[in-house]
């Protein structure tokens, strides 16, 4: 036998002290997110999560995610014989991964669940399923955001959302009402306004069929093109409008949706993000002529929510990596994870995961009983999910940036998964609504509508009393509200974030969590820097609990 290069005696080294990879492990593993699955009503769906963690930490889904990134999506505007197709290929492993998020429901099932929690056991099982990869979410996101808005407008409703709440992924540009399941996309921003959209200038012209238009204009930033139907704004006779755009006629003919180009992005790589051109494109009105945008506010609360899911889920996939590193990893004597200064680092990291997956479905659970008519609820995640969409995805890219240093230069190569993750994270502070958008939003809500304050402030006293460091800072924010004024906006957004977020880990989990939370987001005794938790921090309690460490 001859002998292969590693046997032979001048191989210069053995590979030692590397971690073995990470896959298969089991992404529903956390006990903040099965409990809060419990607690938000949807405790019935916890063996499909599990079902589905165990999928996504597979091997074969974490293959997907590399190869759907790595062969990224792909324009072709014509075919071969000249004629205008604007069609975009994608990997076999995007499809893989879109048939498994569409069958477990993770679009727009919910929708046509009776069971209270639907809503929740979709966003348990999009903090799961997003460990697998993150751009595939945004198709799945915006079909089921765009629901509620096409319910504004019961006939077209009647037609196509039985197929957009099918759990079949039926991919490939054909009639819609001919296909056993539809997509949805949005087209909102254009490059002369990006958030401001009332500055749209795409044209709406009624034709002589009642509630249909045709649209002429340019979008900015319409992602996943190969969806099959969009919703869009335009400027109708009226004002900005909301209207529904499908990409093949009834007719079997292709509407006029000419994709110039794809964007060349930071992140989100695997996911196309396009910019199309409407010239006599066919349209449907969604809601009443200029009132655009009161139609699409359901749409804005539902894809916020998923932003901080996918935030909330790239920090515990990081966290996981970074924890399964320092376990298996030596250095100066001693397991990484065994040292005092990683297990602090580590700890914070699980603090702030933890955190942010409890806020999650807190919001999941006001959405699902607002969608059955809980007035209260209904203000409570009115204001909710904005200040949760602005504090959780702005802690995003430094969470993922220390969570990638905890594996020093094995983080910073492709290989690792590390750097993709770190790229998608800046993307959900930007999505639907950059931080000052959102926190502007917020103080709107307050001005506009009391109940949302009401509704906030409701909640923070379910824990009045528990911590005195926690009723100290519901104090201050009530103070803060009264010279509250839009370039101190951030400031006050970042306080009710944290309050909130004290306050249901004052209520729902172990104090040692609950305690280190206080001590440092709340009472300042904290560095700049993840890692800078007090000697008064109980760390074993709380890396016990996130990633099962023993000493």
């Amino acid at each position: 036998m001859v002998p292969t290069p590693a046997q032979l005696p001048y191989a210069t080294h053995d590979v030692t002290n590397q971690p073995p990879p990470l896959a298969p492990y089991d992404a529903s593993e956390d006990v903040a997110l099965l409990e809060g699955l419990r607690r938000e009503g949807a405790g019935w769906a916890e063996p499909d999560v599990r079902r589905l963690g165990l999928l996504a930490g597979g091997a074969e889904a974490q293959e997907w995610g590399e190869q759907a990134n790595r062969h990224e999506p792909e324009l072709r505007t014509h075919d071969r014989w000249g004629n205008r197709v604007d069609e975009v290929e994608f990997h076999p492993s995007w499809h893989r991964l879109m048939g498994v998020a569409v069958a477990e429901g993770l679009a727009g099932a919910p929708w046509a669940d009776d069971r209270p929690g639907a809503h929740v056991a979709r966003t348990a099982g999009g903090l799961v399923w997003g460990h697998s990869e993150a751009g595939h979410g945004c198709p799945t996101s915006m079909t089921y955001a765009a629901i509620p808005a096409l319910r504004r407008e019961p006939e077209l409703a009647k037609v196509y959302e039985p197929l957009l709440t099918s759990r079949e992924y039926d991919p490939g540009l054909r009639v819609p009402a001919q296909k056993r399941g539809l997509l949805a996309g949005m087209g909102m921003t254009e490059k002369q306004g990006g958030s401001d959209v009332r500055t749209n200038t795409t044209a709406a012209t009624p034709t002589s069929e009642s509630g249909v238009y045709t649209l002429r204009g340019h979008k900015w930033f319409t992602s996943a093109p190969m969806c099959d139907v969009f919703l869009v704004l335009a400027q109708a006779p009226g004002g900005l409008s909301c209207f529904l755009v499908p990409r093949v006629l009834p007719d079997g003919t292709r509407n006029a949706f000419r994709i110039q180009r794809l964007k060349d992005k930071l992140g989100n790589r695997s996911n196309a993000s396009s910019e199309p051109e409407f010239d006599g494109t066919v349209a449907w009105l969604v809601g009443p002529e200029g009132q655009g945008v009161k139609t699409i506010i359901e749409m804005v609360n539902c894809t916020r929510l998923d932003c901080v899911m996918a935030s909330a889920t790239l920090m515990r996939r990081t966290l996981v990596e970074a924890g399964h590193h320092a376990r298996h990893r030596s250095a100066f004597g001693a397991r990484l994870a065994d040292q005092p200064l990683m297990r602090n680092v580590l700890a914070d990291l699980a603090l702030e995961s933890e955190a942010a997956t409890t806020l999650t479905l807190r919001l999941a659970g006001a959405a699902d009983r607002a969608v059955r008519g809980d007035e209260g609820e209904r203000a409570f995640r009115r204001i909710a999910t904005a200040v949760g969409k602005y504090w959780v995805t702005k802690r995003g890219p430094a969470f993922t940036a220390e969570a990638l240093e905890c594996l020093g230069g094995n983080g910073y190569v492709e290989d690792s998964s590390m750097p993709r993750h770190y790229r998608e994270a800046p993307l959900l502070s930007i999505w639907e609504g950059s931080g000052n958008v959102n926190a502007l939003d917020v103080l709107r809500a307050l001005t506009r509508d009391p109940r949302t304050s009401e509704a906030l402030f409701a909640e923070l006293a379910l824990a009045q009393g528990a911590d005195a460091r926690l009723d100290a800072a519901v104090s201050r924010l009530k103070e803060g509200l009264t010279t509250a004024s839009e370039s101190s906006a951030r400031r006050l957004v970042e306080a009710m974030a944290l309050a909130l977020q004290a306050s249901l880990l004052v209520r729902h989990a172990p104090p040692a969590v609950a305690d280190a939370f206080c001590a440092t987001r709340l009472a300042g005794d904290w560095g700049h820097a993840f890692g800078t938790l007090p000697d008064s921090a109980d760390l074993e309690g709380i890396l016990g609990r996130a990633l099962g460490f023993g000493h």
